[in-house]
């Protein structure tokens, strides 16, 4: 079982989505474990109401989702619910609107996020997972799209990064055949940042975005600005919103207190402006 802090937790979705903050870590945990954490609507909506409020919340500095024990990050929508929201073209595309906005928000997340992965990621949660800035698996995690012996078709956006990190071969492959791969091949193919052994995949993501959570935010979200700008077409870039960040950053108390500490060899406080 992850050993996850439960400071300030908050519960949605009826208790199948928990949202806890600590040592400026916020965590988001689906909670769905009889059914794998799967997805329903309503954890959907809540996923939205937890991610916002880690978003408004000062404290946070960095997000962390993962999913409760030790079975599944996510193994996608809850296909009890398909014949109820997702029979047809009309009702698939209500669902859609109503899920996508939450995949919208984690997508234009303005804070730091990773995924602690554990046993099944697929489907609609490898599109949650590759929305996350980074990507730590256990090393018995799979991954896969079964879109393809659903009868479904995978979205554009989630097509559209899964592209970006293995390239168009490997989804070809992936999405044609419905396969499952294991940890192993999801970090060789670019899938996954990191694999760790089954029993510290926890504290091995925590203390990464603990790292992060002490850094300089206006830096980090320098970084985050410049990369998803660097990701676009030339024509599609906003380089000004990276000239603000960049000067933001250079006018900012944390670069005084960046250079003092340094001089001083100490550590520094950073308080994100």
């Amino acid at each position: 079982m992850l050993d996850i802090p439960r400071d300030n937790e908050k519960s949605f979705a009826e208790g199948k989505i928990l949202k806890s903050m600590t040592e400026g870590v916020g965590v988001v945990t689906f909670n769905n474990p009889e059914k794998r954490n799967a997805m329903s609507l309503d954890m959907w909506e809540g996923l939205g109401q937890a991610l916002t409020e880690l978003r408004d919340n000062p404290e946070v500095r960095v997000v962390i989702l993962t999913g409760a024990g030790d079975k599944a990050f996510m193994s996608g929508a809850d296909i009890s619910q398909f014949e109820k929201n997702r029979h047809n073209a009309q009702a698939s595309e209500e669902y859609s609107r109503r899920s996508d906005a939450q995949r919208a928000l984690l997508a234009n997340y303005p804070k730091p996020t990773i995924a602690c992965i554990r046993g099944f990621c697929l489907g609609g949660g490898m599109q949650v997972a590759m929305l996350t800035d980074i990507r730590i698996a256990a090393a018995n995690s799979q991954f896969g799209i079964p879109a393809a012996k659903l009868g479904i078709a995978y979205s554009y956006d989630g097509l559209k990064h899964l592209v970006s990190l293995v390239g168009p071969s490997w989804a070809r492959l992936l999405l044609y055949t419905g396969m499952r791969i294991d940890s192993a091949e999801a970090e060789r193919i670019g899938l996954v940042d990191r694999v760790v052994a089954d029993g510290q995949v926890w504290n091995a993501t925590f203390e990464i975005a603990r790292t992060i959570s002490g850094n300089a935010p206006l830096a980090i979200q320098a970084a985050k600005i410049t990369i998803a700008q660097a990701l676009k077409d030339p024509d599609q870039r906003d380089m000004k919103a990276i000239k603000a960040i960049g000067t933001a950053c250079m006018d900012s108390e944390d670069f005084r207190e960046g250079r003092r500490a340094f001089m001083e060899k100490r550590k520094p406080h950073f308080k994100g402006r």
